[in-house]
């Protein structure tokens, strides 16, 4: 039940622009085990399952680690997808300062992991934070939907989602397919979300394997990366922002698009209160999780 809150709470995070479901797998504690278990899965699965049994390659793939896992992933999309949207278009200056905190604090968190550091690993933490800060501020194109675009954007998306500081879903925006993709999830279009899902499970295998092995190998060096990634990440996350250009979403509405930070004296209304409880509380949960985490 804990793996699939886990998961829920993963869920939850991918579904928003800016919040990437691998920065709560790492804070939860089980990053590392996941990548494991993707990387485990591939032909290699089919053969074990016809030789030695359904049951030791079931245990080999840490399959009822994963089953639950996604399954706590897909119940949060199709329950808080609406939710969520909701609360970001209605409560912003709450919902922002919340996720702020909360990968703020996770930045912290796993910079503690990389341990000692040095200017190679500076360097890494630099070009994580340069790399996530041009995504955040990168404006998005527009590709046609095509079968192959939905494959190739759900290989991609899908990519960003485990790696913590890059959310798949800001991904999706950056790309055009955003709307298409969410659309496609409330109508429950079987057709679109078979082929987006056939390229998150190619992608998935792909990357988890490279991704295993650079862990492996260059385990201190990654963890600083991702920690960049984290920090790049807080621009998307900033409250204060001003809008520079508007999109037209799947309702014909025009919502914000592209935006830049702004100080928060130049906002309308900070709502300095509302937005400091918020971003408390994101940061408190971070550490109230590790603490926990620490006594077990």
């Amino acid at each position: 039940m804990l793996n699939f809150f886990k998961g829920m709470a993963m869920g939850a995070a991918d579904i928003v622009p800016g919040v990437s479901g691998g920065t709560i797998a790492l804070v939860t504690g089980i990053y590392q085990r996941l990548i494991s278990a993707l990387k485990s899965i591939g032909p290699s699965t089919l053969v074990c399952c016809y030789k030695e049994g359904i049951k030791t390659a079931w245990q080999k793939i840490d399959g009822t680690f994963l089953a639950t896992l996604f399954a706590g992933i897909l119940t949060s999309i199709v329950l808080f997808a609406r939710v969520l949207h909701y609360a970001i278009e209605h409560f912003p200056m709450f919902i922002w300062p919340c996720f702020f905190g909360l990968v703020l604090a996770s930045a912290i968190y796993v910079s503690k992991e990389v341990g000692k550091w040095n200017w190679q690993r500076v360097a890494m933490l630099a070009l994580g934070t340069a790399i996530a800060s041009m995504i955040s501020l990168a404006s998005g194109a527009q590709i046609e939907v095509t079968a192959l675009s939905l494959f190739l954007s759900g290989a991609l998306a899908i990519c960003a989602m485990i790696l913590p500081g890059i959310s798949g879903s800001f991904i999706l925006l950056l790309l055009g397919m955003y709307a298409h993709v969410i659309g496609a999830v409330k109508s429950f279009d079987i057709v679109t979300l078979l082929i987006f899902g056939s390229g998150c499970v190619v992608g998935l295998m792909v990357f988890s394997r490279f991704l295993a092995w650079v862990l492996e190998h260059f385990k201190q060096a990654t963890l600083a990366l991702l920690t960049g990634f984290m920090l790049g990440a807080l621009i998307k996350l900033w409250p204060w922002k001003e809008v520079l250009e508007y999109r037209t979403n799947s309702a014909g509405e025009q919502v914000a698009w592209l935006e830049a930070p702004i100080v928060p004296w130049l906002h309308n209304d900070p709502q300095w209160l509302m937005v400091g409880l918020a971003a408390i509380l994101g940061f408190g949960l971070v550490l109230i999780l590790e603490r926990t985490l620490n006594k077990k």
